[in-house]
């Protein structure tokens, strides 16, 4: 079973490579917005979505695309935990 912090690295890794361009890694606090730092915008989230779905092999339903899931490293990586604890 996988860990917050390696969760949360992924997560990190892959915002910083495909949205800041960067290879320094991610250099925001884990509760930093997305949306409101415009790290991501719509069409990154649904980029955002699909890498998810595809790199923890999860399904994500439609009323789970929400902010309080998808809007910081912290509520991504807690959703994804919670998701994989479940089976789903």
């Amino acid at each position: 079973m996988e860990t917050y912090d390696a969760v949360a690295t992924k997560i990190g890794d892959y915002l910083s490579r495909n949205f800041l361009f960067s290879e320094n890694g991610f250099e925001y606090e884990d509760d930093a917005s997305f949306l409101e730092l415009g790290i991501i915008d719509s069409f990154g989230f649904v980029e955002l979505l699909y890498w998810v779905e595809e790199e923890f092999s999860i399904s994500v339903a439609d009323d789970e695309i929400v902010p309080d899931n998808f809007d910081s490293v912290r509520k991504l990586s807690s959703f994804i935990l919670g998701k994989k604890s479940d089976g789903t």
